[in-house]
């Protein structure tokens, strides 16, 4: 029977495809031109606030962002030597094929492909745990920005606040996105935390089980 070696050609695959590996490894987007204000007056009571924006040039944003690319390229750094380990294992085996005995063939592939299972576990451990350290600390940004802009559109006296993600322009009288994330700056200025570590968090329930 022939065997197949599953050698990965994809560096990361897993990686590249979460938020936080994509965000470490692609270039700073162009600055855009933004649409100009309306010009229309503003409207009493109607507020506008996007919280996108507001912890994307927040300090606290500005921090998370670098941190989650730093996290980013250790896991990178983590995996390469394994990835490259093993495809180099590939390629000798490949090229040792046609004077091994099958047998010994067989028993060198599959020993190989268990090693790429294995490192394939670990890779989707790792961009899972990188997902999950980003959603984690956005959370704690927003937890923290909440109560900054409800407090805001109570002393504006808003009547209604709409999300201004789905706008395409409003005026600035109406946007309270400014005073929110000024007002984070002041009270989240940074924030640090180490990546997530699921094995462990897994660990943990099966170590507090009782014995039976």
């Amino acid at each position: 029977m022939k065997t197949q070696i599953l050698i990965t050609t994809s560096v990361l695959v897993a990686l590249a495809a979460s938020p936080a590996f994509a965000a470490a490894a692609a270039p700073a987007p162009a600055a855009q031109t933004p649409p100009a204000p309306p010009t229309g007056p503003a409207i009493p009571g109607v507020c506008v606030v996007s919280y996108e924006r507001a912890i994307a040039q927040s300090k606290a944003g500005a921090a998370l962002q670098a941190r989650l690319q730093q996290l980013a390229a250790v896991v990178q750094s983590e995996l390469q030597p394994e990835r490259t380990s093993i495809e180099t294992e590939g390629r000798t085996l490949e090229t040792q094929r046609a004077s091994l005995a099958p047998a010994v063939f067989e028993q060198r592939a599959n020993t190989l492909n268990t090693r790429i299972q294995a490192y394939q576990e670990k890779e989707q451990l790792r961009s899972n745990e990188l997902e999950a350290t980003q959603r984690q600390q956005l959370q704690r940004v927003v937890l923290e920005l909440n109560p900054i802009v409800a407090s805001i559109y109570q002393a504006e006296k808003c009547s209604i606040v709409i999300d201004g993600q789905s706008l395409v322009a409003v005026n600035p009288a109406m946007d309270l996105t400014t005073k929110a994330y000024q007002q984070l700056d002041a009270k989240l200025p940074t924030i640090t935390f180490e990546r997530t570590r699921l094995d462990q968090q897994q660990q943990a329930p099966a170590a507090a089980a009782p014995a039976r």
